[in-house]
């Protein structure tokens, strides 16, 4: 009789624990599962529910835009994007204020075909916002660069996976950005107040085959970029894995560390700095590159070029880098006033480089613009070149103008069967640099 009674409980409590554990699982089924929910929609907007499944909106695998940007616009603090096991195929994304989006392993976001007609449409943009999180290790951002190249589509090179212009609080993690109109990532200005993005954070992000740039930094404040690579960069100039280009003087580069990334196959130049927009009223250049790699078989190494002579001071720093086979120049400095801003390589290193012609590996271009008379400001500090072609280790190039190279400074060491070459021309200022 005792038996028939234990036995009864048990099977009462079984009954009432296998009920409130289907209830569970289907209440997680409902917040977690992959279809139209119209009751958890209402959650959401209600702020019951404060992280949002973007299919709850209804997934449609010809055009997503609705359910995504719905959900977006939900006031969700987070919002899961799921892998569908098809694209979300989608037209222009804006993004919002202090919002997560978490893009699962193995989902593709695709720009639709067809669409992106204007040259500045975006596959996701965000302007004057703040507190955004991008993450997704395994997914993929994509674009159609080859439909953006012909007609009907009229030539641009604003089309870019992701826009952040005057934002704050900005981080993107672990996803592939890739085939771009434009740039892969492009941070830049929407307004005069905040003429910069602040408090950036990019990290084990993959910039592919983008049209203009892997990434173009107009102006930053406070930005981290880390464990990225940014590969393949090929349509219209510069083509580079990385643009530093600021547009105007009243925009800044400070505070800005690019450490451990990979710069891989770019047509134009692996890091490339333009700074002739920049003066003496702008803030004082404060950009580091630590342990970084740079390889082209199309491209450059470093570039950094336009900063004048009334251009800004600071500080640009290359530690640990090294550019290792590109068809171009290892690096080249072009038209770098001496007295501005200095340029700092520490431990860095070329090999086989410029193997497309016999220009030295690291050159010294003396603009013919006239902006500058006196060009250099660059220390080499334990610095290498491994070559094997009969020229300088480093050069300057553009005699003719009669400009003066100036105040150069620290070690190269050569390695090459042709002995330690240095020839910077006929008209030298405050030479402390040694090639041996």
């Amino acid at each position: 009789m005792k038996m028939k009674k234990v036995f009864r409980r048990f099977l009462i409590a079984a009954f009432i624990l296998g009920g409130i554990m289907g209830a569970v699982f289907a209440l997680a089924a409902s917040e977690s599962g992959n279809i139209k929910n119209p009751e958890m929609v209402k959650e959401v907007a209600s702020g019951k529910q404060t992280t949002a499944n973007a299919a709850w909106w209804g997934f449609n695998d010809t055009d997503a835009t609705e359910a995504l940007q719905s959900a977006i616009n939900s006031g969700a603090k987070k919002v899961i994007v799921p892998n569908m096991g098809k694209d979300w195929m989608v037209r222009p994304i804006k993004l919002v204020s202090n919002q997560e989006i978490e893009f699962h392993k193995g989902v593709v976001v695709t720009a639709k075909k067809g669409e992106f007609k204007g040259g500045n449409d975006c596959l996701f943009r965000a302007d004057n916002l703040k507190n955004i999180t991008l993450t997704g290790y395994g997914a993929i951002l994509r674009m159609q660069k080859d439909d953006y190249m012909k007609s009907p589509y009229q030539k641009a090179e604003w089309r870019m996976v992701l826009e952040f212009s005057s934002c704050d609080n900005i981080k993107i993690l672990g996803l592939t950005l890739k085939d771009s109109g434009g740039d892969g990532i492009y941070l830049g200005v929407a307004n005069k107040e905040k003429p910069y993005c602040s408090n950036v954070l990019i990290k084990d992000v993959v910039c592919d085959n983008n049209y203009r740039q892997g990434i173009s930094v107009i102006s930053a404040k406070n930005m981290t970029i880390e464990n990225c690579t940014f590969k393949n960069t090929w349509g219209t100039a510069p083509e580079a894995g990385i643009d530093l280009e600021p547009n105007f003087n009243t925009e800044a580069l400070s505070n800005c560390l690019i450490k451990n990334c990979v710069f891989e196959n770019n047509k134009g130049a692996g890091i490339a700095f333009w700074l002739s927009s920049l003066s003496r009223k702008s803030d004082p250049l404060s950009v580091k590159f630590e342990n970084c790699r740079i390889t082209s078989e199309k491209g450059g190494g470093i570039f950094v070029g336009g900063i004048k002579e009334d251009g800004p001071l600071g500080l640009i720093e290359f530690n640990g880098c090294k550019v290792e086979n590109t068809a171009s120049y290892g690096a080249q400095f072009y038209g770098k006033a001496a007295d501005r801003a200095l340029i700092r390589l520490r431990d860095c290193s070329w090999k086989n480089v410029a193997l497309s012609s016999n220009d030295a590996p690291v050159q010294i271009v003396l603009n013919k613009r006239g902006e500058t008379e006196k060009q250099g400001g660059i220390d080499f500090v334990n610095c290498r070149v491994e070559d094997t072609k009969n020229r300088p280790a480093i050069a300057a190039t553009g005699r003719d103008t009669g400009y003066t190279v100036k105040n150069l400074a620290g070690t190269i060491t050569v390695k090459n069967p042709n002995g330690a070459k240095m020839d910077l021309g006929p008209i030298t200022e405050e030479i402390a640099l040694k090639v041996k």
